[in-house]
């Protein structure tokens, strides 16, 4: 099989849309849509394959062009962007990846997004026993010049039931735990960016394996799967 790739015209179609962005000119131009709707699916098809040799994938979700409007201010009724998901499979595998493509903004992410309340709070428990392991893991050389620095929002103010002068508040008042890799159209369009995509998210599995760990034990250390 002929080895995918993102395509210029796909990038020159999200472009045409940003500035069209309205249901006359997308109905007019829906079967244009449509063949780079597929040429994406397709690449993202290839990525699944990729993870599925070194990971489990449980799912993979392209995320629809339209836009939910009902509680935006921005009313345009498509996003200008293609984006799909990929599940780790089973319980003991935590984390997921993400690919965003659109024009001059593509990135790819990882991580953990909005960790449930149970979640969360495990996380911030570990980090207030000892977070030694976590600050290696995520420094580490080859780690850094992938993905850089974890990223995501996070409280001002201690959590409650956790001690402001902790020296790990700093991972305690986290309520994400992502990271993100940007990439430039001339990557994007490159014969290589499937194979780099796939690198990058390979790189990210000793984060996986540690943050599956916390997640999957209590304290103790004892499984918390049946």
């Amino acid at each position: 099989m002929e080895h995918p790739v993102i395509t210029t015209a796909s990038l020159d179609f999200l472009k045409k849309l940003q500035k069209n962005n309205n249901r006359d000119w997308f109905t007019e131009n829906k079967a244009t849509f449509k063949t780079h709707e597929n040429t994406i699916k397709t690449f993202y098809n290839a990525l699944l394959e990729k993870l599925n040799q070194h990971d489990e994938i449980e799912k993979m979700k392209m995320f629809r062009i339209y836009r939910d409007v009902r509680f935006s201010k921005d009313k345009t009724p498509y996003k200008t962007h293609f984006a799909g998901s990929f599940s780790r499979a089973g319980a003991s595998r935590r984390g997921g990846y993400y690919l965003r493509v659109k024009p001059g903004e593509t990135f790819i992410a990882t991580g953990f997004w909005e960790p449930n309340k149970e979640d969360l709070f495990r996380i911030r428990k570990e980090f207030e026993l000892d977070a030694d392991e976590f600050r290696n893991t995520i420094s580490s050389p080859v780690f850094k010049s992938i993905w850089g620095e974890l990223q995501g929002e996070g409280v001002k103010t201690a959590p409650k039931g956790f001690d402001k002068e902790h020296p790990n508040i700093d991972l305690i008042k986290r309520k994400q735990f992502i990271f993100i890799r940007n990439f430039a159209d001339k990557e994007v369009l490159s014969s290589t960016f499937l194979d780099e995509v796939n690198h990058s998210f390979r790189a990210i599995r000793p984060y996986f394996d540690l943050m599956s760990s916390i997640l999957t034990t209590n304290l103790n250390g004892e499984s918390l799967i049946d």
